[in-house]
C-alpha cells in the first residue's frame, strides 16, 4: 500500500466567493461513528474529479495534500468523474465509505485502513450505467441503492449482509433524471430526486428479495434534482437543491420552503452548529459543473488550485 505522499503545494489565499442570489443560510448535524459530536471545527469529504480522489479536510485548514486528512484514489476506467461520497456504519467493517462515478461505477471501501486508500480497498463494486450520481446504503437488510441520472434506481441486494461480495443487482426502478438519493431511518424510508421530483420509496423484503415501492410521498420541484441530504440540524426534514434554488421539506407534511434562489447548488450541507456549506458549478473549464471552492457560511472558503470539486459532505456516519 502507498505511504501518504506528502506534497511541498505552496499555501494560496482563500477566496472569499461573491454571493450570487439569496444569501445562504444556516443549521445542524450529530457526530456518529467516524465523527465526534459535532462542532465548529468538522472534517469534510469532497469528490474532486481532476485527482479522481475523494479528499477528507480539516475545514479549518487549506486544502492541500499535505493537509488531507484522508484520501481514496479508486484509478481510472469506470471510476472517472468521481460525482458522490459518503461514509455509513455497519457491523462487520465499521465505517465504509460509499461512491458513485459518472464514469459508470458504484462501490463502497474500507475507510479504516491506511490514510491512502485505493482500488485494493474497495469491498465491492458495480457498473449500473446510466451516470451514476448516489449510492445509498439501506441498514439492517445490508442492501444498497444507487442513482442514475439515465433514468432509475438500481436496488443491489445480498445473500449475507456481512459480505458485501455477495451483491447482486435485485431491481430496476425508473425515476427520470435520478440523482440524489438518501435514506430516512426516523421513517424507514427512502427518498430520491430527479427531474422536477423528491420521492419517497418504502422498503420490503431483504436479502435477494429487497424491493422499493414509490409512496405517495413526492414533492414537485422547479427544475432537475442535484443533492439530496438529511437536514442535520432538524431529523424531520431533508434539503435538496435543484437548477434554481435550495430547499427544505418536511417529511410528514411535504411541505417545501425556499431556503436560496442560488442557481447550480451541486451539494448542500446544514449543520446543527449553524454552518452551512456548499458547492456551486461554475461554468468555466472543461468541467462547468465543478468548481475548485468550497463555500462556507461561517469560516474562510476552501479553494484547491485547478480542482473541480462536485460533492462534499459532512464526515460522520449519521444520517441527521
Amino acid at each position: 500500500m502507498n505511504e501518504r505522499k506528502q506534497s511541498s503545494m505552496n499555501r494560496r489565499n482563500l477566496l472569499r466567493a461573491v454571493a450570487i442570489g439569496a444569501p445562504l443560510a444556516a443549521a445542524g448535524a450529530v457526530g456518529a461513528g467516524v465523527a465526534s459530536a459535532d462542532t465548529a471545527n468538522f472534517r469534510v469529504m469532497v469528490t474532486e474529479q481532476v485527482a479522481n480522489k475523494v479528499f477528507v479536510f480539516d475545514k479549518d485548514k487549506s486544502f492541500s495534500n499535505a493537509n488531507a486528512y484522508k484520501t481514496w484514489s479508486p484509478g481510472t476506467g469506470g471510476w472517472y468523474n468521481l460525482s458522490d461520497c459518503r461514509i455509513r456504519d455497519t457491523a462487520q467493517f465499521g465505517a465504509i465509505g460509499l461512491a458513485a462515478a459518472s464514469g459508470g461505477k458504484v462501490g463502497i471501501w474500507n475507510i479504516t485502513t491506511e490514510l491512502d486508500q485505493e482500488l485494493n480497498d474497495v469491498l465491492w463494486s458495480a457498473s449500473p450505467g446510466g451516470n451514476p450520481h448516489a449510492l445509498e446504503r439501506i441498514p439492517n437488510i445490508g442492501a444498497f441503492v444507487s442513482a442514475s441520472s439515465g433514468g432509475y434506481l438500481t436496488v443491489y441486494g445480498p445473500t449475507r449482509i456481512s459480505d458485501p461480495s455477495t451483491l447482486k443487482a435485485v431491481q430496476t426502478v425508473s425515476l427520470a433524471g435520478a440523482h440524489g438519493v438518501v435514506w430516512d431511518p426516523n421513517n424507514q424510508l427512502l427518498w430520491a430526486c430527479g427531474n422536477k421530483v423528491v420521492q419517497a420509496y418504502s422498503v420490503s423484503g431483504t436479502y435477494r428479495n429487497t424491493r422499493l415501492k414509490a409512496t405517495g410521498k413526492k414533492v414537485a420541484l422547479s427544475g432537475l434534482g442535484h443533492d439530496l441530504q438529511a437536514d442535520y440540524s432538524n431529523s424531520s426534514r431533508l434539503l435538496v437543491s435543484d437548477s434554481y434554488g435550495v430547499y427544505s421539506i418536511d417529511k410528514s407534511t411535504l411541505a417545501k420552503t425556499t431556503m436560496h434562489t442560488t442557481t447550480r447548488i451541486k451539494s448542500y450541507v446544514k449543520m446543527r452548529t449553524g454552518e452551512y456549506f456548499y458547492l456551486r458549478g461554475d461554468n468555466a473549464g472543461s468541467r462547468d459543473w465543478g468548481t475548485p471552492t468550497l463555500v462556507f457560511s461561517q469560516s474562510a472558503d476552501r479553494t484547491r488550485s485547478g480542482a473541480e470539486f462536485y460533492k462534499a459532505r459532512y464526515y460522520t456516519t449519521a444520517y441527521n
